[in-house]
């Protein structure tokens, strides 16, 4: 794996160096101002919502919904604003608010991000020290990504940048993820929900059997055999 890395950055360097001062002067731009909005960025509070909600009526899901999306294509927890659909929306239409735009938000997020890096990436993903990871992601990507989706500590949004840079399908990656989201997502909606009644104990214990199921799946993933890439 060290050696892998060492040839990204040497690869890396090599091809910036080839770019015109217009294209990295681009590139420069783009990586500071993603990382000021990663910085500056964070989910509106609930009492901004309403506000909202307020103001644009009937359109207020779509909002809600975009909202969602384009936050969470940066590396910030998604949580708020699940709790708030279940507030906002009530249980039914905030599961659906939610995971609708859980998936949509993974999904371009592995659009942009392969369509960025995909071409150059794809090559170097049968170098020896990520082959066997690439063919697993390939081969089972759905496995690995819904168990990972599982466990409520893995980024979500450093997921979706991982598996845009593996060989994990698009749809096996959508349907991996609205799966692997479901649990989660469907127990936050229903804490929002519930939020005048406190928190509720079982809701807690449901969130570690989500994360040993999670577990499970990647032991699984880990001991079923992987065909070599070709």
């Amino acid at each position: 794996m060290r050696d892998f890395l060492l040839l990204l950055l040497r690869d890396a360097r090599t091809a910036v160096a080839g770019w015109s001062r217009a294209r990295r002067a681009a590139a420069c731009a783009v990586a500071l101002l993603f990382v000021l909005l990663t910085w500056r960025l964070e989910a509106p509070d609930l009492s901004t919502l309403r506000n909202w909600a307020e103001h644009t009526a009937a359109w207020f899901p779509l909002l809600f919904w975009a909202l969602y999306v384009g936050i969470t294509q940066f590396p910030v927890p998604r949580t708020l604003l699940t709790l708030s659909s279940g507030v906002l929306f009530g249980p039914w239409w905030g599961v659906v608010l939610a995971l609708s735009a859980t998936t949509a938000s993974a999904v371009l997020s592995l659009a942009i991000v392969r369509g960025a890096l995909g071409e150059w990436m794809a090559p170097r993903l049968r170098h020896p020290g990520v082959a066997r990871i690439s063919a697993r992601l390939e081969q089972r990507g759905w496995l690995a990504v819904g168990s990972l989706r599982l466990i409520a500590g893995i980024p979500f949004s450093l997921l979706n940048y991982a598996a845009a840079l593996s060989p994990v399908r698009l749809l096996p990656f959508a349907a991996a993820t609205a799966a692997g989201s479901a649990p989660g997502t469907i127990a936050v909606v229903a804490l929002g929900d519930s939020l005048a009644f406190g928190l509720d104990a079982r809701m807690l214990t449901a969130m570690l059997l989500l994360a040993a199921l999670g577990v499970a799946g990647l032991v699984l993933d880990r001991r079923l055999p992987v065909k070599p890439l070709p």
